[in-house]
């Protein structure tokens, strides 16, 4: 991998580090290499993209570093934590205490309200009714969506749907956020209002942001850019 993909200038500490993390995929009686003997090191406070070819790997590294899914070697530590160490319930935790996700199609419950999907993840936690009230509230307050919190999700626009998801993604107070493809079903309009708001989360609130992107566009809003091709990282020189 080109040096560039990990000595650049970093905000803080490192919150992820990936040592030759390798991961391939069956397919029948096919064996399909996507991630070979990959290093990656992302600081505390980085907003990196990832971009790449269909297929070069991208969601399968968020997927890695997210803990949804394994490598078939190497080590990823996240926040201090050997996660390919951990057993499925321990990932379980991991992922709901320090990982926030941010999906293109939203993933909102069309039964509940905006409030209620953004209270979801803190309905696995010991959290009192009016601490998770709490916590909606200034989730919702910070992606400007308080007057919407009673309304459901076919009633909101796919920009606000999206931001419905960016709070149910921070209600946490997440160490890390992984967006795939976050602005790929909006306008462009919504897609620059939700790039606006994920950087001032990573700029005002100090959040480690991985986005996957194919968008130049969208990738421009980020501190940091890596591409991926054939499972190999660069970094891209004229974005740092």
């Amino acid at each position: 991998m080109s040096t560039a993909a990990t000595e650049t200038d970093r905000t803080g500490a490192p919150l992820i580090e990936l040592a030759g993390v390798t991961k391939h995929y069956r397919r029948d009686s096919f064996d399909i290499p996507v991630l070979d003997d990959l290093n990656l090191t992302i600081g505390e406070g980085e907003f990196v993209a990832l971009m790449g070819p269909s297929g070069s790997g991208k969601t399968t590294l968020l997927n890695l570093i997210a803990g949804i899914d394994r490598p078939d070697r190497g080590t990823i530590r996240v926040a201090g934590m050997d996660i390919t160490r951990l057993g499925e319930r321990a990932l379980a935790r991991f992922r709901s205490r320090n990982v926030g996700f941010i999906f293109q199609l939203y993933n909102l419950m069309p039964v509940l309200t905006a409030f209620e999907n953004v209270e979801l993840p803190l309905l696995l936690t010991s959290l009192s009714r009016h601490r998770r009230r709490r916590q909606v509230l200034t989730a919702l307050a910070v992606v400007g969506l308080t007057d919407r919190m009673h309304h459901y999700p076919r009633q909101l626009s796919g920009g606000q749907e999206q931001r419905v998801a960016i709070a149910r993604a921070i209600v946490t107070d997440p160490a890390l956020i992984v967006a795939d493809e976050p602005t790929g079903d909006l306008d462009a309009a919504s897609a620059g209002d939700v790039l606006d708001l994920m950087e001032r989360l990573n700029r005002d609130f100090g959040k480690t942001i991985v986005m996957v992107t194919h968008d130049p566009r969208a990738a421009a809003h980020a501190r940091r850019r890596l591409h991926l091709d054939k499972g190999v990282l660069t970094a891209d020189q004229g974005g740092f």
